[in-house]
């Protein structure tokens, strides 16, 4: 005899048992059977988040690896500020890594990587990119700097042709960048002035960085008067950049303020050092003195690209 929920007795033609109650005689039925049915709902929801997955992923990873990629370069600009070398070549790292081999990116890279001592690893990112874009100036521009790191003359000087051969007639960037690297391997100095004539020649006038060159081939070749004259303005030029920099100070981002007064810094070392050798050959001790030392706290150091 079967009973329902209340103790009554179900007559024997009741065959379907209450909706509420399981068979009392069936032990397997007296627990309810929640788990077949929560089941199918996790697999129903699996279902559909790999369907998301296949549909929206792909769709959404060139944003995503975008941000990466300009989050990336925005803190390794924030540590290159604050000095940290390391840090600033990791967050490069891993933006080349999410963005794919770049020309740009792995010029960056180099320079960063020169300036922490690391003239290996300039010289493979540099011909990594040379090799991506055979054509492209920027990669033979920073191979050569790295090469003169390195004492290699011969490969620098190649370099530094190259980039002329590569770029407009009378270009003054790349007339500068040659005068430069004959500079400062110290080889073929009239020729190198020549270049340098010529930038300014066809610039129509000299920023500093011109008359830098300009002036320390002049101390190289003995004319170290003609030298200083041309290197006081340069530093005065640089000075004024400077100081119009740091007027921007509260309208631009710290990070990118510091950043770029750090570079016209080291720009403003190398003209003191070279300063300070024309002094110190033309018998200005006090002042040789004052510029060297002045070049060093200002971060000179050829062993870092920064000469």
């Amino acid at each position: 005899m079967r009973y329902d929920r209340n103790g009554f007795p179900i007559p024997p033609d009741f065959g379907v048992p209450y909706a509420g109650v399981p068979d009392a005689g069936s032990p397997d039925e007296a627990m309810p059977r929640r788990g077949v049915g929560s089941r199918k709902r996790l697999v129903v929801l699996a279902m559909v988040a790999v369907g998301l997955a296949v549909v929206v992923v792909p769709e959404m990873m060139p944003t995503v690896r975008q941000m990466v990629v300009e989050w990336s370069l925005e803190r390794a600009g924030a540590c290159e500020a604050r000095n940290d070398l390391g840090g600033a070549i990791a967050d490069m790292s891993r933006a080349i890594r999410w963005h794919g081999d770049d020309v740009d990116l792995l010029c960056m890279r180099a320079m960063l990587r020169l300036e922490d001592r690391d003239a290996t690893g300039a010289l493979m990112d540099a011909t990594h990119a040379a090799a991506i874009a055979p054509t492209a100036v920027q990669p033979l521009r920073v191979r050569a700097l790295v090469h003169a790191v390195l004492g290699q003359g011969d490969e620098a000087i190649a370099d530094a042709e190259m980039v002329v051969a590569l770029a407009a007639p009378g270009d003054s960037e790349t007339l500068n960048h040659r005068a430069y690297i004959r500079a400062i391997v110290g080889r073929e100095l009239p020729a190198a002035l020549r270049d340098i004539d010529a930038a300014i020649g066809s610039l129509g006038k000299s920023s500093p960085e011109l008359l830098d060159t300009r002036g320390f081939l002049l101390h190289l070749l003995g004319r170290h008067q003609e030298a200083i004259d041309q290197l006081n303005l340069a530093i005065d030029g640089m000075q004024q950049q400077r100081r119009q920099l740091g007027l921007l100070a509260g309208r631009m981002d710290r990070s990118e303020l510091t950043r770029r007064l750090r570079a016209l810094d080291h720009g403003l070392a190398v003209m003191l050092q070279h300063r300070a050798m024309a002094c110190q050959e033309a018998g200005l001790n006090e002042q040789s003195k004052q510029d060297f030392e002045l070049a060093r706290k200002k971060g000179f150091d050829p062993s870092r690209g920064i000469f």
